[in-house]
């Protein structure tokens, strides 16, 4: 075991990606006053979205092909990418059938329609910054932080919550849950229309996988001890943070026009219904690789915890 000397390289200040949001979101704000998004405004924002996510992206995966001696790092940076990839993957199905929208045919959307698109804007551009904020971290910890994971102390007998998380972590527990999520978004959708307890359905398990996800990832970053490691956890908390904040919002719009403005699905065109399937099944992965990442995330915390314990004292934040 040895320990590389720490630098602070490939780390982007938090206020510099704060003056990044602030500005994508400003920006948004102000092309949003005359209630009409063109297809030159849409393309930009679409853009910047698409070369954000996929270079946060591209940085994971190089991340994790390269070699480190904290072997465990390697399973974060692949974790986070499959993540970032299914993110990246709404995006992009996203804009290329708002961009298709608006070449065939004219704009008729309500005051809250226009309200929803900004806040997804805003909440995808603070989930990627927050993404940044962590992989700036990962990668300090990954160039240099110097655990050989074989030397870590054999596994002891897991308790009975151990072995529950083990399992619903486990890559097949995950492949069973997408596909049940497919199984049933095909299903309800096969007559074109979604009633309204079957939209509730699917919105509570959104709302139940992602705020599961993000209490039990900032409950990491509370224990850990590594300040550097913590920063890792805050960022992918935040970035989990937005988009549940953005669900929220669209199935809480949604719920309302359903309930009190008596709002029928059957008035949207068959490639919205495509979307909004593509959509949520995407969303679902997104959820679904962060329950896998949470393994590596704990083995992670795990293995800072030993070294204190050890009493390493070389590694330098």
């Amino acid at each position: 075991m040895g320990i590389k000397e720490s630098s602070g390289k490939g780390i982007i200040d938090w206020r510099i990606l704060a003056l990044i949001a602030v500005a994508a979101i400003l920006g948004r704000a102000l092309i949003s006053l005359d209630k009409k998004i063109s297809l030159p405004e849409s393309i930009g924002s679409g853009v910047l979205l698409i070369i954000l996510g996929w270079f946060i992206f591209g940085s994971l995966y190089s991340l994790s092909k390269r070699e480190t001696g904290w072997i465990i790092s390697n399973k974060v940076a692949q974790g986070l990418a499959v993540s970032v990839s299914a993110l990246n993957v709404y995006v992009l199905i996203y804009y290329v059938m708002r961009w298709y929208e608006l070449t065939t045919k004219p704009e008729v959307f309500t005051p809250t329609d226009y309200l929803l698109r900004d806040v997804r804007f805003a909440v995808l551009v603070l989930a990627y910054c927050g993404l940044i904020w962590a992989a700036g971290y990962l990668k300090k910890m990954h160039d240099n932080y110097m655990l050989v994971t074989e030397e870590m102390p054999g596994m002891r007998k897991a308790s009975t919550a151990e072995s529950m998380f083990r399992i619903l972590t486990d890559e097949r527990t995950v492949i069973v849950i997408i596909g049940l999520v497919f199984l049933w978004r095909a299903i309800i959708s096969f007559d074109k229309q979604i009633l309204p307890w079957e939209s509730m359905v699917s919105g509570m398990g959104l709302f139940i996988l992602g705020w599961v996800l993000f209490g039990y990832i900032s409950s990491l970053a509370v224990r850990t001890t590594r300040p550097s490691v913590a920063k890792i956890y805050q960022g992918i908390a935040f970035a989990l943070f937005a988009v549940n904040f953005y669900v929220l919002v669209y199935y809480g719009m949604k719920w309302y026009r359903i309930i009190y403005m008596a709002a029928s699905e059957e008035a949207l065109m068959p490639l919205d219904f495509v979307f909004r399937d593509i959509g949520y099944f995407v969303l679902a992965i997104f959820f679904c690789t962060s329950i896998v990442l949470s393994k590596y995330l704990e083995r992670a915390s795990e293995e800072c915890e030993y070294l204190i314990k050890k009493g390493e004292k070389g590694y330098k934040e």
